[in-house]
């Protein structure tokens, strides 16, 4: 019972082939048909066709639409669209020594298809760790906080700092045919375990400088005031009235909470 199943399936497949041929379609017809068929290949907006002949690198194609192709060749779809690859929170330890956290968005495209499909074992994988590669070796060269005017920082100076990560990540992935188009950093902040002290020293730093800021606008008043009384000959001061005068002022001018006038009902002296 087996065998006859088995002879009637084998019957049927032989019936296929002769009965195309019955048809009057020749067997070379049907053969050079489905090799003609089998080199057609449609192309979809942003993508590349990889074509490889016999282990050889023939080309690739980026014109949308159905294209006809050696169908004796491999083919392989890579995707030409925009990506964007975001980077895990990073804990680096800045040109200082102090341990931050840090991450980026690189975005990023296919630009030669044919590095990024036989440079690299895995082009999307390879991007990715160069890209945190790049991240943590401008973290460590760069500090936080900028200790001078001349010294870039990670947190003062931005697009200075954008325009490194790209060139890094760029130097980095063009081996495998990628094309980046901008790099930027989403998160930037002290470790937890110093924030609390950056934070006191951020806020010191904040009052140093604003006590400079007072310091020398009370200098300049002081300076101003002693030019205006010489030249309008309002009174005459010695130096030791000078001295009293400008320490009057820079107390008045430099204090945190407002000064109680004195009336002095002797001179200078008693």
């Amino acid at each position: 019972m087996a065998l006859a199943v088995r002879n009637s399936e084998d019957h049927a497949g032989v019936f296929g082939v002769s009965g195309l041929a019955g048809a009057g379609v020749p067997a070379g017809l049907l053969l050079i048909g489905s090799i003609a068929l089998r080199g057609l290949a449609t192309v979809a907006p942003g993508q590349t066709l990889v074509l490889q002949v016999f282990g050889s690198y023939s080309g690739s194609i980026r014109t949308n639409g159905l294209r006809w192709i050696n169908p004796m060749s491999h083919r392989r779809k890579l995707s030409t669209k925009i990506r964007n690859q975001e980077t895990q929170v990073a804990k680096v330890n800045d040109a200082d020594g102090v341990p931050i956290e840090i991450a980026a968005v690189v975005v990023w495209q296919v630009q030669d298809s044919a590095k990024a499909a036989y440079a690299v074992e895995d082009f999307v994988q390879y991007v990715g760790l160069q890209t945190e590669t790049a991240v943590r070796h401008i973290a460590s060269t760069y500090a936080y906080d900028a200790h001078n005017e001349e010294q870039l920082s990670l947190r003062g100076h931005a697009e200075e700092i954008t325009q490194a990560l790209c060139s890094e990540v760029s130097a980095r992935t063009s081996v495998a045919g990628v094309n980046v188009i901008e790099a930027r950093i989403t998160r930037l902040s002290y470790a937890p375990e110093i924030a609390q002290v950056m934070l006191q020293r951020q806020q010191a730093g904040a009052v140093v400088a604003a006590r400079k800021q007072i310091v020398e606008g009370a200098v300049g008043m002081v300076e101003m005031a002693l030019e205006r009384l010489a030249k309008d000959d309002i009174v005459e001061l010695d130096e030791e009235r000078k001295a009293a005068m400008v320490s009057n002022l820079l107390v008045v001018l430099c204090g945190d909470r407002g000064t109680q006038p004195i009336v002095n009902a002797g001179s200078l002296y008693h």
